[in-house]
């Protein structure tokens, strides 16, 4: 029998999650000198805290995983209160959500930000085939399967690989041919592309990117390079040397000798059942030009978890998160929130060892290049950008990103 759930505090702003968005907020909002001690709680069951777009590095033998996580506890200000639970679920007619251990939060304002799950088993036979060593199929989308995908590309003498993208919600969704690029160049300079790997990019989506320009550049180099691309293919099972995929037309089976994939992904049960959730999509429903809840006035939502309507990447929550922190600390002086998100994302999509395609944009695919001003036209991969992706954007994460100092396109705050 379930215990009787007793009160375990009250706060004035809790926030849900201490990922990327969680962190960034909730340092934001320590650093605006308006809250004391324990006065913002942060809610999270994690035991390490992950520098996830360093996986595709790690899969391309550029990084060790193990130099991109942190222990929670360390990346958490001692004047947060930490609980070190689960959410079961939000009551917010009341303003409380109860944690695992049947304990109740109380809050004045509630920031929604635990990000996205990734449903491996969402796609038959995937998790038996990740965990078979002997069988080349790898990820780049969880830490426990990133470091397989190089031993996996090393592996590969000759044959057909594949790289799939699935439908639906995707964190980074230039990641999934992110993979592909690195290990066809690992091929190249080993002798073995295209003369002995036949490369094959199985994507759910009509197109290589959501953005035109960008999707016509990468669909321009696939062409140049020769993989052959099978649109409007989401991939449904694994079965031994066999990749299912669902089309329009109907079910198609693919062998293979190497297989990347990327699973699907939605949002968390606890959202997805709340009276927070967007019902379309199970996602937070936010306004896309403040963050603010559509139905609950002190409720506030970004990153992955969020109903944002742009790409989720980190490189989105350095432009949101100060938008949320703006808005909440104006509602919180009885203001109606005025700063806007424009819903600013950035993609560096690696193209090849060294080179670097950075997509940046905003809402409806709308082109916000951040060095334009030097004429640069990002669609063309560039050196310069590859250090940005590999070095430079690893270290201002830890730096100052999950302190609340590093607002993106903007710089330090």
């Amino acid at each position: 029998m379930r215990a009787v759930a007793r009160a375990a505090g009250k706060h004035r702003v809790v926030v849900v999650g201490a990922g990327s968005a969680g962190l960034a907020v909730s340092h934001q909002l320590l650093r605006s000198g308006r809250f004391l001690q324990n006065e913002i709680a942060i809610i999270d069951p994690a035991a390490w805290h992950h520098y996830q777009p360093g996986w595709t590095l790690v899969g391309a033998g550029l990084k060790d995983k193990t130099d991109l996580q942190r222990p929670l506890r360390e990346l958490i200000d001692p004047k947060l209160r930490f609980y070190h639970e689960r959410v079961e679920s939000f009551t917010p007619d009341t303003n409380t959500l109860t944690l695992g251990n049947g304990d109740r939060v109380h809050y004045d304002q509630l920031v929604v930000v635990p990000g996205i799950r990734i449903d491996y088993t969402s796609i038959k036979g995937l998790p038996e085939a990740l965990a078979d060593p002997h069988m080349l199929v790898s990820s780049t989308y969880g830490y426990e399967t990133c470091d397989k995908v190089y031993t996996s590309v090393k592996r590969l003498q000759k044959g057909t690989a594949i790289f799939t993208q699935p439908s639906g919600i995707v964190k980074c969704a230039g990641a999934p041919q992110k993979a592909m690029w690195l290990a066809m160049d690992f091929w190249r300079k080993a002798g073995l592309f295209p003369s002995a790997i036949d490369v094959h990019f199985a994507t759910a989506l009509p197109g290589m990117f959501g953005v035109p320009k960008y999707s016509q550049r990468l669909d321009e180099l696939r062409r140049q390079r020769g993989v052959h691309g099978h649109f409007q293919h989401d991939l449904t099972e694994v079965n031994g040397d066999k990749a299912v995929f669902s089309t329009p037309e109907g079910t198609v089976t693919k062998r293979f000798d190497f297989l990347h994939v990327v699973p699907k992904m939605g949002p968390h049960g606890f959202i997805r059942d709340s009276p927070l959730a967007n019902k379309a999509s199970g996602l937070v429903d936010v306004d896309p030009a403040t963050t603010r809840h559509l139905n609950y006035a002190n409720v506030w939502s970004i990153g992955d978890a969020s109903s944002l309507p742009t790409s989720k990447t980190a490189a989105a929550i350095t432009s949101q998160a100060p938008v949320l922190v703006d808005n909440l600390l104006q509602a919180m002086d009885g203001k109606t929130p005025e700063t806007v998100y424009d819903g600013y994302t950035s993609c560096p999509l690696i193209t090849e060892y060294g080179k670097v395609m950075l997509a940046e944009f905003k809402y409806n695919g709308e082109i916000k290049e951040t060095f334009s001003f030097l004429g640069l036209d990002q669609g063309t991969p560039r050196r310069a950008f590859y250090h940005l992706k590999k070095d430079f954007f690893p270290w201002v994460y830890y730096k100052s990103m999950v302190k609340g100092t590093w607002a993106g396109p903007k710089g330090w705050k």
